[in-house]
């Protein structure tokens, strides 16, 4: 019976308000703020290379979007791809390019006020923390509201969230290297614990790493296939857009399954709008909010318009997708497809993506798990540490567990998580206008911007934690200068 109400609460949920509440509120974010996402598309570059370094040794907005990416970038990439496209057909990959690019506001708007509204983690520290329950709590003065983000948060991605994609890693080097289960759960989980035992800089450290690999390697063997089809390429986006519009008979549902496909993979693919992301931009030192609010936007640019394009581009060339087939499994159709073209390293290509992926998932879930439990208690170590040795265990439990309605109920929570984060967002919307226009000013003044603090007094951010960071930041420009 609980089964039957966590279904019909997630139908609910993704199927009848979040389908058309995260679109919605994305081109109203991008209408108000005259397409922000594409207006400083290219200022994404700019704002990673100029980069505050000082003696400090605060996380920098690379290391930020690099977490942000681990999380973004996962098994949704390969298998989540693959089941759009199974319960879809071709025209999903249109609209999940087209809920990609709306989100890229959603995900500006989202991001921005996590940077406005962090607060230091501890008095002398270094590191900031910030997300949607602290947004929720400083802006709107609902801190009821932020426990149950927080708690959220916590199950969702730091418990059923990281024993799955244990779980996934697992399975799949079984399979694929004949590996019991608990030799790579053990090898995996000690990696872990490595990382999360040095706190948030290690995480950043190791998603520094991992991200640029694993990205790249999956770019490089999809340009390969590309290159390899090269003459079917104008043809395959010619067919994803017509099947878009006119699905195939065989396609179930008709269009609103192809539509209702892309959006949701697409959705869960990116996160944007889901209040996942905020908690990683917060940590970000940057001069700007909105510097950060671009930067993430990018990372939603790279997972659904590269990315999960390259898992299409794989598939569809491939030939092994066959219209209206049931019960392929997603992983398995990546794998077949990759096959295809490349021969059996194809299938262990995967099965290593899927370790890089998953691993730096695992990494990225663990951080909002450990943010959402210091809005709840800051600075007790003995608690962390009886934490992070609790989600230390879970990794190798999930590893020898089969997690089905486990990560069903984890997908409710993130749909409640979604719906109150995004309403947050719509509330706080003029606040994140307000940056936008400081933005635009500074540069119009062709100053690099800064936060005016006292510009912003009716919203109720911490000037003193911004008067210390854009006084810092002066003083390393001006010695820059000189």
């Amino acid at each position: 019976m609980l089964l039957e109400i966590n279904d019909f609460l997630n139908n609910l949920i993704w199927g009848n308000i979040l389908i058309y509440l995260l679109p919605a509120l994305g081109i109203f974010f991008t209408v108000s703020s005259r397409f922000v996402q594409f207006r400083y598309f290219f200022k994404m570059f700019h704002i990673l290379r100029d980069t505050v370094h000082d003696k400090e040794g605060h996380i920098s907005s690379f290391q930020a979007l690099m977490l942000s990416i681990a999380g973004r970038v996962g098994g949704g990439n390969i298998a989540g791809v693959a089941v759009a496209i199974t319960l879809g057909g071709p025209g999903s990959v249109f609209w999940m390019w087209i809920i990609g690019l709306i989100g890229m506001s959603t995900s500006f708007f989202e991001c921005s006020l996590a940077q406005l509204y962090k607060e230091k983690d501890g008095e002398d520290s270094c590191v900031y923390r910030g997300g949607p329950a602290y947004y929720v709590t400083k802006a709107l003065g609902q801190r009821w509201l932020g426990v149950i983000i927080s708690f959220l948060l916590m199950i969702t991605f730091g418990f059923a969230f990281n024993a799955t994609q244990s779980f996934i890693i697992t399975t799949s080097f079984e399979s694929t290297f004949n590996i019991p289960g608990w030799i790579s759960g053990v090898a995996l989980t000690i990696l872990f614990a490595f990382a999360v035992f040095g706190g948030i800089k290690r995480i950043t450290k190791f998603s520094e790493v991992i991200v640029p690999v694993m990205a790249v390697g999956y770019l490089l063997i999809a340009a390969v296939v590309i290159a390899l089809n090269i003459a079917q390429i104008p043809s395959l986006i010619s067919m994803i857009v017509n099947e878009a519009f006119n699905p195939s008979s065989a396609i179930g549902g008709g269009l609103g399954a192809v539509i209702l496909q892309g959006a949701k993979r697409g959705m869960f693919s990116n996160e944007a709008g889901l209040g996942s992301a905020p908690n990683v931009a917060a940590v970000a030192y940057v001069a700007h909010p909105v510097q950060q609010g671009i930067v993430q936007s990018f990372s939603v640019f790279i997972d659904t318009i590269i990315l999960c394009s390259c898992t299409a581009f794989i598939i569809l060339l491939s030939g092994v997708y066959t219209p209206g087939a049931q019960g392929v499994d997603g992983v398995l159709l990546t794998q077949n497809a990759l096959i295809e073209h490349i021969g059996p390293l194809g299938g262990y290509f995967v099965t290593i993506a899927l370790l890089l992926f998953g691993f730096s998932s695992i990494l990225y879930n663990y951080y909002l798990a450990e943010n959402s439990l210091n809005f709840f208690s800051k600075g007790n170590k003995v608690l962390f540490t009886l934490f992070r040795i609790f989600v230390i265990v879970l990794i190798i439990w999930g590893s020898q567990q089969d997690l089905g309605s486990i990560f069903s109920f984890a997908d409710l929570s993130m749909g409640l998580l979604a719906v109150i984060n995004m309403i947050a967002i719509a509330l706080l919307y003029k606040p994140a206008l307000q940056l936008i226009r400081g933005y635009d000013r500074q540069i119009k003044e062709g100053k690099k911007p800064v936060l005016r603090y006292n510009d912003y007094n009716e919203f109720k951010i911490d000037k003193e934690i911004w008067k210390e960071i854009v006084d810092n930041i002066n003083d390393i420009r001006s010695k820059d200068k000189a």
